[in-house]
């Protein structure tokens, strides 16, 4: 098949988190499954450009990529360049399959390419959820919606990472056509040697940011009659980790937490696995590539019941799920402490789950004929 993604940013504009890596994924996993992939994306990197060739393909791990420079940057990511290179080159595709949603580069993308009649593929990544619906310029996403958006994604077919997100966007547009896989996720063959920690230490390693429930776990981590340590890997607006860092001091536990900011991919699977406990009690997560991560290196995880993967936590029995309120954190998290045998069970056992529900070669099998199934 002749495939083409479009997404905002990819690699190694790694500073826009779990989703840069799981598409570059799928990308490579299409290509080496004998799938002819194209990438259109933009220059982005937060707050500057990535230092790469723009407007020509560049070969990106075996995928090739084009980089199209924007003329607005986040969150709208204007590039009349990658529109017209797409115009030009769209109708030769088998399937488009864009990822993100209320960017205007995606939404005109995908206008373009319904033009043409092509078959289009949108992939979510959360943002129709109604937290994001009613978070941060809500009346303006609403109107967007009510104005164009419906239009364009009801003649798409959606593309759902969970149990949670498909449901979402049923809800949303009522016979909206879509299916739902997991995303693909590059896992270490390292093996696993957890070695035992002094005090019951919790890893987050997420971004830092107020949709992440850190200030409840904070509260919930307050309140323990057992000692831990909660050790806090990743980066955010400077501002708001002064904001926590306050906090943890009128809670009186800012001696038991330990800022490590940015952790690159070694270092990153290094903590998960050093760890008693994942946490993240996000107050909404279309997916949460950490959590199979984290499992993957034999370490349980704490999920509120607003991550979707807490459904396969529970199902899975390789954690715990809380409710989205301190006393329900702190009650599990005294259960995760207590509860060694589970633990350790997951510790042993948590990789050959991962690899039933998660291997790359099934679920690209799943894509292809997901992408095949589209009428």
């Amino acid at each position: 098949m002749k495939i083409l993604h479009i997404v905002p940013s990819y690699k190694p504009a790694y500073i826009y988190g779990g989703p840069i890596e799981s598409v570059a994924r799928l990308c490579e996993g299409l290509v080496a499954d004998g799938h002819e992939v194209q990438v259109y994306t933009t220059t982005a990197n937060g707050k500057t450009e990535l230092e790469v060739p723009a407007g020509k393909p560049v070969n990106v791990d075996g995928v090739q990529v084009t980089y199209f420079p924007r003329i607005t940057k986040d969150p709208t990511h204007v590039s009349p360049a990658l529109w017209k290179q797409l115009y030009q080159t769209v109708a030769a595709y088998d399937v488009i399959h864009i990822h993100s949603w209320w960017n205007i580069l995606v939404m005109v993308a995908a206008k373009i390419s319904l033009s043409k009649n092509t078959k289009v593929v949108v992939a979510p990544r959360g943002m129709l959820s109604q937290y994001i619906f009613n978070s941060g310029n809500s009346k303006a996403k609403k109107l967007m919606h009510k104005a164009f958006g419906k239009s364009i994604l009801a003649q798409c077919y959606f593309h759902a990472t969970s149990g949670a997100e498909y449901r979402e966007c049923e809800q949303l547009i009522p016979g909206w056509k879509g299916f739902e896989l997991p995303n693909i996720i590059a896992l270490p063959a390292t093996p696993v040697q957890h070695q035992p920690n002094r005090v019951f230490t919790i890893v987050f390693l997420s971004r830092v940011h107020p949709k992440k429930g850190l200030e409840l776990l904070f509260e919930a981590i307050s309140g323990l009659h057992q000692p831990v340590v909660l050790r806090i890997a990743g980066t955010g607006d400077e501002d708001y980790i002064q904001q926590l860092k306050q906090l943890s001091k009128q809670l009186n536990i800012s001696n038991q937490i330990e800022w490590l900011g940015w952790k690159n991919r070694d270092e990153k699977f290094t903590e998960l696995m050093d760890a008693d406990l994942f946490a993240l009690v996000s107050l909404n997560e279309n997916f949460a590539n950490v959590v199979v991560e984290a499992l993957h290196m034999g370490t349980a995880v704490l999920l509120s019941k607003d991550v979707a993967l807490s459904e396969f936590v529970a199902k899975t029995e390789t954690g715990w799920v809380s409710q989205l309120d301190v006393e329900s954190i702190r009650k599990q998290l005294t259960a995760a402490i207590n509860n060694v045998p589970k633990r350790e069970y997951i510790r042993q056992h948590g990789r050959a789950i991962i690899e039933k529900h998660f291997s790359e070669k099934q679920l690209i099998s799943q894509y292809v004929s997901a992408y095949k199934n589209l009428n």
